[in-house]
């Protein structure tokens, strides 16, 4: 009998493609950014964006063929040699920074941008952090983001747009009595919440009292030290590129230098107990039941 790789060569027809294959194919005709192929047997790619509409294909091409999303950048990421991934790179397309007005404290900040040049640009907090990292990556990593418990503002954080699992596009920023704008969609709306009452239940209960948040995602940020305004992009830092991709984020440059912990306290040389792990699966359930990004990103 007469193979089908025979009669599409006789015929000038392609054989079927894998669906890694596929996966590719279309990722490469819908994205103006640059492509590449590992070719590692469980599929391994990385995309370059052009800007934002890359990632957004990205998103929704990995979820119709079961790939997973992840930044790439973060320190001590973890392989997932054993799954398809595609990995996204913020390059120099998105790494416009810019004041939001003249005089004003707070920059407009792209994922792809340095943040050695925002150490040059006047960001001080950033002078004892590596200046290659990208902000994506600095703010997926929790080495880089592990304030005490409750002092989440010393970030500098102001506000961050994510791309969800799901498509959508979060906005996510101060929130409050003096903050009453309106959760913009229907996600949201039902995700945060959840949040708050998982951070005000028996799980977030038993973790008060630590000057050090033993959890993995930060959902201290909903309820930060007395004096401070809840910020729910707070509960990106240090989220390891599990929950989100992070489009854009407004920074203050009037917020402190960060102190690395000693290495005896440093995030990977803890071990999270068993109320904070459970906390952490509930957590990335609410953000990504899709399983679309890594579970987690970065290795502990």
């Amino acid at each position: 009998m007469e193979s089908s790789a025979r009669r599409a060569f006789l015929t000038g027809r392609r054989a079927a493609q894998t669906p890694w294959e596929e996966f590719l194919r279309k990722l490469r005709h819908r994205a103006r950014g640059r492509v590449f192929d590992f070719n590692a047997p469980a599929g391994s790619a990385r995309l370059v964006p052009e800007d934002m509409a890359d990632v957004h294909s990205a998103r929704m091409l990995c979820q119709e063929f079961g790939i997973r999303l992840a930044l790439d950048g973060v320190q001590h990421s973890t392989r997932m040699d054993e799954q398809a991934v595609l990995w996204v790179e913020p390059g120099l397309a998105m790494s416009r920074f810019e004041r939001l007005s003249e005089g004003d404290t707070r920059w407009f900040v792209q994922p792809g941008c340095l943040l050695g040049d925002l150490e040059e640009a006047g960001l001080r907090q950033f002078k004892d952090i590596p200046c290659h990292l990208t902000v994506a990556a600095w703010l997926a990593d929790r080495e880089w983001c592990d304030w005490d418990a409750g002092h989440t503002a010393d970030s500098g954080l102001v506000h961050a747009s994510v791309l969800l699992n799901d498509g959508t596009q979060g906005n996510l920023g101060a929130f409050g009595e003096a903050n009453q704008k309106p959760l913009g969609t229907a996600r949201l709306q039902s995700l945060i919440p959840q949040l708050f009452e998982l951070s005000t239940g028996a799980l977030a209960g038993r973790q008060g009292g630590q000057a050090i948040w033993p959890a993995r995602y930060r959902l201290d940020a909903l309820t930060p030290e007395a004096g401070r305004t809840v910020n729910l992009a707070h509960l990106l830092l240090g989220h390891g590129g599990d929950l989100g991709w992070v489009e854009w984020v407004v920074l203050d440059e009037r917020a402190p230098v960060f102190e690395q912990r000693p290495y005896s306290d440093r995030y990977f040389r803890r071990e999270a107990g068993e109320d904070a792990a459970t906390l952490d699966r509930q957590v990335k359930l609410m953000f990504d039941a899709l399983g679309i990004f890594p579970d987690p990103g970065q290795s502990a």
